[in-house]
């Protein structure tokens, strides 16, 4: 069985910047314009190492449809304290039971930002129930967080069980606008504090 903290830390900042390696794609299962399975095909024709299909609050692309090869992913919505963030789920076991309270049980759930915002999930529970279903836990997107201190927003994380932080992200669309601190800051943070370092394109669109 592979050990998806030591494969997911075997990647390099290469591997993230030269399309070796997505760990950040939707589909039409949450909010996304691509389909599921041409997604991964695409991903195959192009010779990606790996990718990782991360749709908002579901896993059900991953319940609907063969998936070999790609890294299971679900991105959640939910807070600490003040703070509204998004934390990436890697090689979790779908259908384990301890997961199933933190999925959304419609599509409003997935793809509507005034429904997401109001998530109600415990961060400290949702972490240990990714760890218990055998996954690692991520920061999404981190400079978009609106802490007022992130580095001990990030330690705080890392002191209830976070894995990683999302360091090769190229912050499309609103979110180069919306940077709470710079790129450089989020990554000599995940260094200090020895956080798995992650990268994806947050690909909404209907090719990869």
């Amino acid at each position: 069985m592979t050990d998806i903290k030591e494969l997911i830390k075997s990647f390099t900042k290469d591997d993230y910047e030269h399309n070796c390696v997505n760990l950040h794609i939707h589909t039409t299962y949450s909010d996304g314009k691509g389909d599921f399975n041409s997604l991964i095909k695409q991903a195959k024709e192009k010779n990606y190492k790996y990718i990782s299909i991360t749709d908002h609050n579901t896993v059900g692309g991953y319940i609907d449809n063969e998936y070999d090869g790609v890294i299971t992913g679900v991105e959640f919505d939910v807070w600490y304290k003040y703070i509204f963030l998004h934390l990436l789920a890697y090689g979790i076991d779908v259908n384990a039971e301890c997961m199933q309270k933190f999925y959304s049980k419609d599509k409003n759930g997935t793809e509507k930002d005034i429904v997401r915002i109001f998530s109600r999930r415990n961060i400290k529970d949702l972490i240990n129930a990714i760890h218990s279903a055998g996954g690692i836990a991520v920061i999404a997107h981190p400079a978009c967080c609106w802490a007022l201190n992130m580095d001990t927003f990030i330690k705080d994380l890392k002191d209830i069980g976070l894995d990683g932080v999302e360091v090769y992200y190229p912050y499309p669309r609103w979110r180069k606008y919306m940077k709470f601190a710079p790129l450089s800051k989020i990554e000599q943070i995940a260094d200090k504090y020895g956080l798995i370092k992650t990268g994806g394109t947050d690909c909404h669109s209907a090719q990869i």
